[in-house]
């Protein structure tokens, strides 16, 4: 694949407005993957799907009150409590409801770092943006025919459609809506493109704010240019923190019950906290995941899943200690007891779990060995304080790996722009589509930072980059 132009790329991103107000570092070449790391990618997404497949299970039997195990006796309610904690009642009832059991998101995005040892999974996205901007970085840099470009556009677009279209399967065109909140709104010209590229397929996909939306005898439906037409498809792009402020939501699932509407990804609060990465560590849960995952995913999950816990300030008995890291040489008897780590000891994140505002984009996130005692104890204090309705999540850190990639450089006074070899980290967000109970890997966006960040994600410092296999 030969470099891209900076000129060019640049013409391009100005070429139209899905990265408006967006900016980041550019690089001639897209990242480059090893047929045996798209190997492992491939298996990372079937462990995802298999993963959510036995989280499912492990609520519904808590919630439920059943046993766990086939052979002996486990009951787990606390897994249904942290779960549901904080969640509005409507939704807990939709989550629970039969007629949901088997509803997975239709797009999985696990968040991989590059490591020393091969990739970790910092966090497991069901409602994941960026795959539009995947679909056109590829078609930038490899067009539609380069076979060497993991997932080329065609790939990622119609991936996604097929995803959506198969939850109507006795609809030949099905009328898709793809919903963005006013919270998401950045996401929107992402979404927006995404609709164009689908209706030059010929098909009915639109991008709408859910508040332009009216219901009509039990079912959804939006005006087209004076003219009331019936949703049968919608892509939520939102969390289900906002939930509260989709004012069409009760209607939503009055449209739903009535099997007028499919919605992906499901309206489940369950699957999206990231807590549940700590409940595949749990001690007490090990025997479950054994039962209820083949070998081979169980052992991809073992590789990728950082050690994780769950922030539960409930006192423990005199005597008793914490499941969690060791401080001093000694088990925790109270999370406090995490102020007292010496810098080594705090390599270790703090972040919300799920439904709240500051669950994505890295807002919650403190890094123990990047802080100062009085944050990191202010971390743990603000964890401990939210609790009772938002829990948080204490997970080991991995380092990304120092590697190398070329990057355009602008001198700062005029001059030519030259690519240079860039140290920096690695973030790869692989994109798997699901249907049938199976997933497609259809691309992946790799996120190159300077080696000085710790906290690896979308920044200005960052380049935003597809991906390519390379032999």
């Amino acid at each position: 694949m030969p470099d891209l132009a900076y000129d060019q790329i640049k013409a391009s991103l100005r070429a139209q407005p899905l990265f408006e107000d967006k900016t980041w570092q550019l690089s001639p070449q897209a990242w480059p993957l090893s047929p045996e790391q798209v190997g492992e990618l491939e298996k990372i997404g079937t462990a995802c799907l298999e993963f959510h497949q036995a989280l499912e299970v492990l609520y519904l039997r808590s919630a439920a009150g059943k046993n766990l195990l086939r052979n002996k006796p486990l009951l787990a309610p606390w897994v249904a409590d942290y779960l549901d904690r904080g969640k509005p009642p409507e939704l807990v009832q939709h989550s629970r409801d039969p007629r949901n059991r088997g509803a997975f998101p239709t797009v999985l995005r696990p968040d991989l770092l590059l490591t020393a040892s091969g990739f970790v999974m910092t966090q497991l996205d069901s409602v994941p943006g960026g795959f539009g901007l995947t679909a056109f970085l590829n078609r930038l840099y490899g067009g539609d025919t380069d076979a060497s470009v993991l997932g080329h556009p065609g790939a990622m677009i119609e991936g996604f459609y097929r995803s959506l279209a198969s939850l109507r399967p006795n609809l030949r065109n099905p009328l898709i809506a793809l919903f963005v909140s006013d919270e998401a709104a950045t996401y929107r010209p992402e979404m927006q493109w995404l609709a164009e590229q689908l209706q030059r397929l010929g098909r009915r996909v639109f991008c709408l704010h859910p508040d332009k939306v009216f219901p009509l005898g039990g079912e959804l439906f939006f005006d087209i240019e004076g003219t009331p037409e019936k949703i049968d498809v919608i892509f939520r792009f939102f969390e289900l923190f906002d939930w509260a402020n989709v004012r069409v939501g009760e209607h939503i699932l009055e449209a739903w019950s009535a099997g007028q509407v499919a919605i992906a990804p499901p309206m489940r609060p369950f699957q999206e906290e990231k807590l549940s990465l700590a409940l595949f560590h749990h001690h007490l849960l090990g025997e479950f995941w054994q039962e209820n995952l083949g070998r081979e995913n169980l052992e991809v999950l073992k590789r990728i899943i950082p050690a994780s816990w769950i922030m539960d300030p409930a006192p423990l008995p005199p005597g008793a200690v914490m499941d969690g890291p060791r401080v001093g040489g000694r088990m925790l008897n109270d999370w406090r007891d995490l102020a007292g780590a010496s810098q080594k000891e705090r390599d270790l994140i703090i972040k919300i779990s799920g439904f709240h505002e500051t669950a994505w984009g890295a807002r919650s996130v403190v890094l123990g060995s990047d802080c100062s005692r009085e944050e990191w104890q202010q971390g743990i204090e603000e964890a401990l304080r939210l609790a009772p309705t938002n829990l948080h999540l204490l997970q080991e850190y991995r380092k990304p790996r120092r590697i190398e990639h070329p990057i355009y450089r602008v001198p700062v006074g005029g001059g030519p722009v030259e690519s240079k070899a860039t140290a920096g980290r690695l973030r790869l967000c692989p994109y798997y589509f699901v249907g049938s109970g199976k997933t497609r890997l259809s691309g992946a966006l790799a996120t190159f930072c300077p080696p000085d960040k710790k906290i690896i994600h979308g920044m200005e410092d960052a380049a935003l980059l597809p991906c390519r296999i390379f032999t």
